[in-house]
């Protein structure tokens, strides 16, 4: 099995190590296409007004001037020569992706690619935890357990345009509480905007997230990490709103 992994925290993101160890429990075959940077937040973008610049790190692993998006393409267009492979991993992230984090993020864009190209994919993060305002992220947790789970989830049979969004909770291995299939959940959005000066007096914005409010009804990814359990859900890039379909037809018909 041909695996291609990619991230958004950047090709020297210590989650991407991670992900690699674990790739490699799954093939021997297993090939990096990472950002050159920091990429967090970016979602599904295509650099599309600079170039591209490729940088061979080691033997199948490689460092891109790019978005996550970009990094998909060139591995399966460039680096595997058109071959694509059988399975594309992204993240692990450092943080979670759930609810409706998973429309900015560019873990997620990473599966989103590899399912448009028709290859089964899976984003992959890691809940942090904050001690003493520091965030700190507990590996083991998606090292020790990722490796089966995937085993067993790359044998299921996914519609085109499906893909998978696992997270793992912010607890000590021996704390786990299992596995939840679960649904996206819903956030309050969070997010403010700081206003700061630089040295010349001129105003700067840095955005903020703020303590967040959400649904944390059972059966939803943030209901199932908050019980400390590994939340898959899965995920489809078809975003008609089929109950509102009809409706609009009969408005528009009449």
């Amino acid at each position: 099995m041909r695996i291609l992994l990619t991230n958004d925290d950047g090709v020297h993101a210590e989650g991407l190590a991670v992900l690699e160890r674990i790739a490699r429990t799954l093939s021997d075959d297993v090939w990096i296409v990472a950002p050159e940077t920091d990429q967090s937040g970016l979602a599904h973008s295509l650099t599309l007004s600079e170039p591209l610049r490729l940088r061979q790190v080691s033997e199948k692993h490689f460092a891109l001037r790019g978005t996550p998006t970009d990094c998909v393409i060139m591995g399966v267009k460039e680096v595997l020569g058109g071959k694509k492979p059988d399975l594309v991993l992204s993240g692990v992230n450092n943080g979670a992706n759930m609810a409706d984090d998973v429309t900015y993020s560019g873990t997620i864009a990473g599966a989103i690619e590899g399912t448009l190209q028709g290859i089964k994919s899976f984003a992959i993060s890691q809940a942090a935890n904050y001690v003493d305002g520091e965030r700190m992220i507990p590996w083991e947790i998606v090292e020790t357990f990722a490796p089966e789970l995937l085993e067993k989830l790359i044998k299921v049979e996914m519609p085109d345009w499906s893909f998978m969004n696992l997270n793992f909770p912010n607890c000590k291995p021996e704390e786990l509480q299992g596995i939840s299939v679960t649904a996206q959940g819903k956030l309050d959005f969070g997010i403010n905007v700081e206003k700061r000066s630089d040295g010349r007096g001129l105003p700067y914005y840095w955005l903020k997230f703020d303590s967040r409010k959400g649904d944390f009804r059972d059966g939803t990814d943030i209901h199932a990490l908050k019980e400390n359990k590994i939340s898959v859900t899965p995920l489809k890039l078809d975003l008609t709103d089929y109950d509102l379909l009809d409706r609009i037809q009969k408005a528009v018909v009449a």
